[in-house]
């Protein structure tokens, strides 16, 4: 095989690998410069393959894989998986960011319920309203 029929596109691969659900998405997402290859800004149109570095920010997660290997077309999500290696740091920081995020949740606890109308009343003197 050539070097050309290894690679695909970036949208198409993203897209394969699972990262996104639609091919329009991968494409929005590189387009809006949520995905660097290699160090660079890139456009979906880009040829990536095996050895590239893949910086992708998926809403509040960064993952940072190495392209183990291509995909014309979407399968499984194991084999999916399978496309790629993620680096021990962005796993590291992923679990790091999702504890951080996990311990950060708070619930306001209403002890007594909800507030009476006579609470609320005070609630709302208090605010200015």
């Amino acid at each position: 095989m050539s070097d050309d029929q290894e690679r695909v596109r970036l949208d198409k691969w993203l897209w394969a690998a699972r990262f996104f659900k639609t091919r329009s998405l991968a494409t929005e997402a590189v387009d809006g410069g949520k995905v660097d290859v290699n160090g660079t800004r890139a456009k979906p149109a880009k040829l990536v393959g095996p050895g590239d570095e893949i910086r992708v920010r998926v809403g509040p997660q960064l993952f940072v894989v190495k392209v183990k290997d291509t995909a014309e077309r979407r399968g499984p999500a194991t084999a999916a998986r399978e496309l790629y290696d993620e680096t021990p740091e962005s796993a590291a920081d992923r679990a790091r960011a999702s504890e951080q995020h996990r311990l950060a949740a708070t619930t306001f606890d209403f002890d007594d319920g909800r507030p009476s109308k006579k609470d609320r009343r005070e609630i709302r003197r208090f605010k200015g309203r």
